[in-house]
């Protein structure tokens, strides 16, 4: 059954490392707020040192877990076992932003291959790590990554980019701003 842990171990990190997809949760303060819950592929999550951790964010259609963390901070990680033993670990703490313009892209972008499209990078100190059986998890095959994401950021283009995070990914879906808010000054 479950067990809390005060990092994450080196039996943990093989496990992240094992899952092709993690799920990324946080939300508002206001409790009539939307939680916000994302699936995320592409192997961009990195294990940075025991509590700390990092993901490499692409531009989507929206940057709720950018507009919740400039608010409060709070943010879970969740991955599942959907081969093997079952198991789910949850990685609880407080995270931040990084823009590409600020002094810390520098030390953090080099974790990653950095992807077209990409907006962000996702920050994380981690203060409570956690597992659970995981017994109610289907059973499923992994087949490959979609390209579609990739593709679409590929296809626009830079500025085209600039201009749609500009107009999609400066707030919320309740009106909290974005750090890219400060970004585009507008």
């Amino acid at each position: 059954m479950g067990k809390v842990f005060e990092h994450i171990t080196d039996d943990l990190q093989e496990f992240i490392g094992q899952q092709p997809i993690f799920f990324v949760a946080t939300a508002p303060l206001d409790a009539d707020g939307h939680v916000n819950l994302s699936p995320k592929g592409y192997n961009v999550f990195r294990i940075l040192s025991p509590n700390r951790v990092a993901y490499l964010d692409v531009t989507g259609s929206g940057n709720e877990t950018s507009a919740h963390l400039l608010e409060n901070g709070r943010i879970t990680f969740m991955f599942c076992a959907f081969v093997g033993a079952p198991k789910i670990l949850r990685l609880y703490g407080q995270g931040q932003v990084i823009l590409p313009n600020m002094r810390e892209w520098d030390d953090l972008s080099p974790h990653f291959m950095l992807l077209p499209g990409t907006r962000q990078i996702i920050v994380a100190e981690i203060d409570r790590v956690q597992t659970s059986c995981g017994f109610a998890v289907p059973l499923m095959d992994y087949v490959g990554e979609r390209d579609t994401l990739i593709k679409w950021a590929e296809t626009k283009g830079d500025e085209a980019l600039v201009n749609y995070r500009r107009e999609k990914n400066q707030q919320s879906i309740d009106a909290l701003p974005t750090p890219l808010h400060s970004l585009y000054g507008e």
